[in-house]
């Protein structure tokens, strides 16, 4: 069993968890996700990985609760196990020496976005981290973000924080400041790394997007992940989850991604029916 070490509550309905998984936390590197399961008749659910600590054989995680099974998750506690904790898969991101980069994070995509910063500042690139939310106080995860980027641009759509706007706003602070961006890292809502991508293209810069469409067993075999990249159709489980965001078809991307947000729905009222002693 994998044991929850420590929990952290982020913001509302977002949870932060240190899960005991030794043979991950030894191989793990940033951008890579692992698939957990609570019990044996749970559902798998793919999550990003926002941090790990190799001494201590530690995977921290970040879950919101938006379907049925992450709000149990977002409900568990220290000490709590999960029955499952494979990982970890994906290809993990390139990373070495670029100069200057950007890593932009909207949501909860700024916890995926933390171990890329902090293996890009490690190897000696300046990174400026844009990090966007609704408000100031869905923002998470700022104070990490600190730790480990040069500089932090915040966007809120309320102007709650930082530039009021979008991640694409805050990327224009940036760029209109002078920067020589060798390559940005943008992950979070599809319609957040498409506004991304099409800002970007146009400026030629390199922007790396990390997919994150319906993955059911995480090894390429059920197909459910695929995705449309220049034109190929390549599985977001094994061949990602980083693409080249300029190649990516985000509409089919999104469309894929509503298909299943229906049966998602239907299984969250089930939840929330059982919960209230309800019987539908």
């Amino acid at each position: 069993m994998y044991r929850i070490v420590k929990k952290r509550l982020l913001a509302q309905g977002i949870a932060l968890l240190e899960v005991e998984a030794a043979a991950v936390a030894a191989k793990v590197e940033p951008g890579q996700f692992v698939i957990v399961r609570v019990d044996e008749v749970g559902e798998r659910i793919p999550l990003t990985v926002m941090d790990y600590n190799r001494e201590k054989g530690t995977i921290t995680i970040v879950v919101q609760d938006v379907g049925y099974s992450s709000a149990i998750i977002t409900t568990m506690n220290e000490g709590d196990a999960f029955q499952d904790f494979v990982g970890p898969l994906g290809v993990a991101s390139e990373i070495e020496n670029y100069g200057t980069v950007v890593c932009i994070g909207g949501g909860l995509g700024i916890a995926p976005i933390h171990p890329i910063a902090r293996g890009l500042k490690a190897a000696g690139n300046h990174v400026i981290s844009v990090l966007g939310s609704r408000s100031a106080d869905l923002l998470i995860l700022e104070e990490e973000m600190r730790a480990v980027s040069n500089e932090v641009v915040i966007a809120t759509n309320d102007g709650s924080a930082g530039v009021k706007g979008f991640v694409t706003d805050g990327l224009a602070k940036v760029l209109s400041e002078g920067h020589k961006i060798a390559a940005i890292w943008a992950i979070g809502p599809m319609v957040m790394m498409k506004a991304v991508v099409e800002y970007t293209r146009p400026l030629g810069i390199k922007t790396i997007v990390s997919m994150n469409p319906i993955m059911v067993d995480g090894t390429g075999m059920c197909g459910a992940c695929r995705i449309s990249v220049g034109n190929e159709t390549k599985f977001a489980c094994v061949d990602g989850p980083e693409f080249d965001g300029h190649l990516v078809d985000f509409d089919l991307a999104m469309k894929r991604l509503a298909f299943y947000k229906d049966e998602e729905n239907r299984a969250k009222a089930r939840l929330e029916c059982h919960h209230e002693g309800g019987h539908h």
